[in-house]
């Protein structure tokens, strides 16, 4: 997985596809962790996106502030 390639919405497409994988009543346990693994990697990688997008957005804002004065 090539987080650098990949959209935020592109992420939490594959987390719900993963979500609809674990629900099913077949799947194995070694299938059910690895889904999970990938799942967990695929929420940090959405944190670590929305915080920077945060980020931006309080720069822009404390700059905003700045220019009206």
């Amino acid at each position: 997985m090539k987080k650098e390639e990949k959209s935020l919405e592109a992420s939490f497409h594959e987390i719900n596809d993963i979500i609809s994988k674990l629900e099913q009543e077949d799947i194995t346990l070694e299938d059910s962790f690895s889904l999970y693994q990938e799942g967990i990697k695929l929420l940090k990688y959405c944190n670590d996106s929305i915080d920077k997008v945060e980020k931006k957005l309080i720069v822009l804002g404390e700059k905003s502030e700045t220019d009206e004065l």
